[in-house]
C-alpha cells in the first residue's frame, strides 16, 4: 500500500536514531562509572555527582529541647527545665545558650562528646539553679573563650573548675562572668558573716588556680555582697583588662593589690560601701598606665582622713567620674562634691553617723540592763553573801592568829626551850 510504503522509511529512521542515542548514553554511563580497581578518593567531583551512586551526608540533629541554627552555628536551650547538658549537641556549635533551666550540678566532663565540641567559643549558663561546679567541668572544650555563670547560687565552686584536669596548662578563656553567684543567706555555711567569708575564699581559690586564667581579659564579679577582696585574689590574672566589682558591699581595698595588673583598662567600683581610699591603693592606680577607675555611689566620709584622697582626685585623670563623687558623712558635709573640698573643710570632730550613734545608744542601754540585773541578784542574796563574808573573815583571823603565835614562840628563847622540853 502506498500509504504504508511511505511511512516505512520514516519509522525506520526514527528507530535507528533511538538505537544510536541509547548506545551513546550506555557508553557514556559505562565510561563515567568507577572501576573496582580505582580507589574512591580518585573519583572527580563531577563524576561523583554524575554517577548518582553517592548520597549527601545527613545533617546533624538538633536536641529536641533546643533551637539550632547551623548557619549561625548557634544552639539555644532556653527555659526548657533541663536537668543536665543535652547529650546530642551538634558538633558545629560555636555559641551555646543553656539559660533558665533546672541544672543544679555541673559534673566533670559535662561537655565530653564524640565528636568533640571543638569549635565552642561562647557558653552561657546563667539563670540556672547551679549549686556545684566540679573540677574539670569544662574539659573537652579547648576553644572556650567566653563563659557566663551569672545568677546561679553557687555553694561549691571547685578550685579547679576553670583549670581542668591539667592545672598547669593555660585556659583559652578570655571572658568570665560571675555576677550574682552568691547563695541566699539561709544556704550559706556557718551563718551569714562566716558564710560570706567562706564564699569569698571559694571564689578566690577558683581564680587563683595556677596559670589557668593567665590569659583572662574580662572578669565580672558584680552583686556578690563582697565585704573585702580576698588577699591575692588578682595575683594570677596578669592579662586582665576589665574588672567589674560594682554593687558589692566593699568597705575597704586594704587587702587588694592591683600592682601586677599592668594591662588593666577599666575598674568598676560603683555602688559599694567605700568610705576612703588609702595612699597605698592610690599609688598603685597611679602606676597603671591605661586604667580608668569608676567610683560613683559610695558613702564617702569627709573627715581628716580624706585629705590625701581629695588632693589626689584633683590632680589625677584616672577617675573619669570624679566630679560626681560627693560626701555622705558627716551631716554638715552631705552632698558636697569632693573636688570642692579644701583641707580646712576636713576635720576629725567626733561626729558620728546617725546609724552609729544609734548603735552606741543601744549598747549603753544593754550594758545598763546588765548592771541592774547584777545589782538585783546581789540584793536578793545579801544574807548569803553576808554570811559568806563572815566565814571568810573568821578563817582569815584564825590563820593570822596561828602565824602570830608561832612568831611569839620563835622570838622568845625561853618559850623556845619550854617548847623543846615539852616535846621531850
Amino acid at each position: 500500500m502506498p500509504g504504508a510504503g511511505s511511512r516505512g522509511p520514516a519509522a525506520g529512521d526514527g528507530r535507528l536514531r533511538l538505537a544510536r542515542l541509547a548506545l551513546v548514553l550506555l557508553g557514556w554511563v559505562s565510561a563515567s562509572a568507577p572501576s573496582s580497581s580505582v580507589p574512591s578518593s580518585s573519583i572527580s567531583p563531577a563524576a561523583f555527582l554524575a554517577s548518582g551512586s553517592a548520597q549527601p551526608l545527613p545533617a546533624e540533629r538538633c536536641p529536641a529541647a533546643c533551637e539550632c541554627s547551623e548557619a549561625a552555628r548557634t544552639v539555644k536551650c532556653v527555659n526548657r527545665n533541663l536537668m543536665e547538658v543535652p547529650a546530642d549537641l551538634p558538633s558545629y556549635v560555636r555559641n551555646l545558650f543553656l539559660t533558665g533551666n533546672q541544672m543544679t550540678v555541673l559534673p566533670a566532663g559535662a561537655f565530653a562528646r564524640r565528636p568533640p565540641l571543638a569549635d565552642l567559643e561562647t557558653l552561657n549558663l546563667s539563670g540556672n539553679h547551679l549549686k556545684e561546679v566540679c573540677a574539670g567541668a569544662f574539659d573537652h572544650l579547648p576553644g572556650l573563650r567566653h563563659l557566663d555563670l551569672s545568677h546561679n547560687p553557687l555553694t561549691n565552686l571547685s578550685a579547679f573548675a576553670f583549670a581542668g584536669s591539667n592545672a598547669s596548662a593555660p585556659s583559652s578563656l578570655v571572658e568570665l562572668i560571675l555576677n550574682h553567684i552568691v547563695p541566699p543567706e539561709d544556704q550559706r555555711q556557718n551563718g551569714s558573716f562566716e558564710g560570706m567569708v567562706a564564699f569569698e575564699g571559694m571564689v578566690a581559690a577558683a581564680l587563683r588556680s595556677g596559670p589557668a586564667l593567665q590569659g583572662l581579659h574580662h572578669l565580672e564579679l558584680a552583686s556578690n555582697h563582697f565585704l573585702y577582696l580576698p588577699r591575692d585574689l588578682l595575683a594570677q590574672l596578669p592579662s586582665l583588662k576589665h574588672l567589674d566589682l560594682r554593687n558589692n558591699s566593699l568597705v575597704s581595698l586594704t587587702y587588694a593589690s592591683f600592682r601586677n595588673l599592668t594591662h588593666l583598662e577599666k575598674l568598676h567600683l560603683e555602688d559599694n560601701a567605700l568610705k576612703v581610699l588609702h595612699n597605698s591603693t592610690l599609688a598603685e592606680w597611679q602606676g597603671l598606665t591605661h586604667v580608668k577607675v569608676f567610683l560613683d555611689n559610695n558613702p564617702w566620709v569627709c573627715d581628716c582622713y580624706m585629705a590625701d584622697m581629695v588632693a589626689w582626685l584633683k590632680e589625677t585623670e584616672v577617675v573619669p567620674d570624679k566630679a560626681r563623687l560627693t560626701c555622705a558623712f558627716p551631716d554638715k558635709m552631705r552632698n558636697r562634691a569632693l573636688l570642692d573640698l579644701n583641707s580646712s573643710d576636713l576635720d576629725c570632730d567626733a561626729i558620728l553617723p546617725p546609724s552609729l550613734q544609734t548603735s552606741y545608744v543601744f549598747l549603753g542601754i544593754v550594758l545598763a540592763l546588765i548592771g541592774a540585773i547584777f545589782l538585783l541578784v546581789l540584793y536578793l542574796n545579801r544574807k548569803g553573801i553576808k554570811k559568806w563574808m563572815h566565814n571568810i573573815r573568821d578563817a582569815c583571823r584564825d590563820h593570822m592568829e596561828g602565824y602570830h603565835y608561832r612568831y611569839e614562840i620563835n622570838a622568845d628563847p625561853r618559850l623556845t626551850n619550854l617548847s623543846s622540853n615539852s616535846d621531850v
